[in-house]
């Protein structure tokens, strides 16, 4: 099953909305995918969503609140078979 992993730089607004995104267009299509965001950096890890970043998603009718920033870890190049930075900073 094919699998995404999100990356941005603290995994509280760029990739869980772009999760939120993904499953949500996965789900309408009927894709079997496994979905899942993190961050480069490990400072917010354990938090929710940005309250601005939660606040577009309901605005899009999609809750994220429920999520929570962690770091990417080495065991993730493994474990997805798509790891997708969101910007330029955060691919290198």
């Amino acid at each position: 099953m094919p699998s995404i992993l999100l990356v941005c730089l603290g995994n509280i607004c760029r990739s869980p909305l772009a999760e939120a995104a993904l499953r949500a267009e996965a789900e309408r299509l009927r894709l079997d995918l496994i979905v899942d965001s993190a961050g480069t950096g490990d400072w917010h890890a354990g938090e929710p969503p940005d309250p601005r970043a939660q606040a577009t998603a309901r605005r899009h009718w999609v809750e994220i609140s429920g999520l929570k920033a962690r770091q990417v870890t080495q065991a993730d190049f493994r474990r997805f078979t798509h790891v997708v930075a969101l910007d330029h900073d955060n691919l290198d």
